[in-house]
């Protein structure tokens, strides 16, 4: 039970998720984001948790799919340690753009213009300790196979499994789908978050 003088409404103040610090490029890769119309950013929240998460991993190997301009890729990029790495993929170069200005001269960042699903087939053997995501490979398509490059204690996250204005006819139905098959599996713990655009955290534990 709370202590009878403390102020509920005040202490709630503290717990506002919509108040979060950003990451120093933030504000820049959103500027030129802005600049070419990109207009699929991921939630602050998202980031913020993406952060966290990479940030409980040192020396860590992150993957994300789906950079876009590399706001999301920002927020990795801040949690991580100076011995970890991450590849981030897109198929867009125009978006990757902003991105490879910004991280370019940092050693701990891969950004690739390919097609995820290749090159979760071709790095078979690699083991990660985080991978987001944010694209159809990894999430609809080549699903197992991303899996399957999870170490054990690793983290798999997806976001925007809540409806969003831009879904196309019949994605919904995707998004079910997919969330009754990564329940239905016996190798990993699942979090499902009724919170940002919807975001589901997966641990594997074998």
């Amino acid at each position: 039970m709370l202590h009878s003088t403390l102020n509920v409404t005040a202490f709630q103040t503290f717990m506002i998720d919509t108040e979060i610090k950003l990451p120093r490029s933030y504000s820049s890769i959103l500027h030129e984001s802005k600049q070419i119309g990109f207009s699929m950013p991921s939630d602050l929240q998202t980031g913020s948790l993406l952060r966290t998460l990479v940030g409980a991993k040192p020396a860590g190997k992150f993957l994300e799919l789906g950079t876009g301009t590399g706001l999301s890729l920002s927020w990795i990029v801040e949690g991580m340690d100076k011995n970890s790495h991450v590849v981030s993929i897109d198929t867009e170069e125009k978006y990757l753009s902003i991105a490879r200005n910004v991280f370019e001269s940092d050693p701990r960042v891969s950004i690739l213009c390919m097609d995820g699903a290749t090159w979760i087939k071709e790095n078979k053997t690699s083991k990660l300790d985080l991978i987001f995501a944010d694209a159809w490979p990894g999430k609809y398509n080549t699903l197992d196979e991303t899996l399957a490059l999870l170490k054990v204690g690793g983290f798999y996250v997806v976001d925007d499994m809540l409806p969003q204005s831009n879904w196309p006819d019949g994605h919904a139905e995707k998004a079910e789908k997919l969330i009754r098959y990564l329940e239905g599996l016996d190798y990993i713990q699942l979090t499902k978050l009724n919170w940002s655009t919807g975001v589901i955290v997966i641990t594997r534990i074998k």
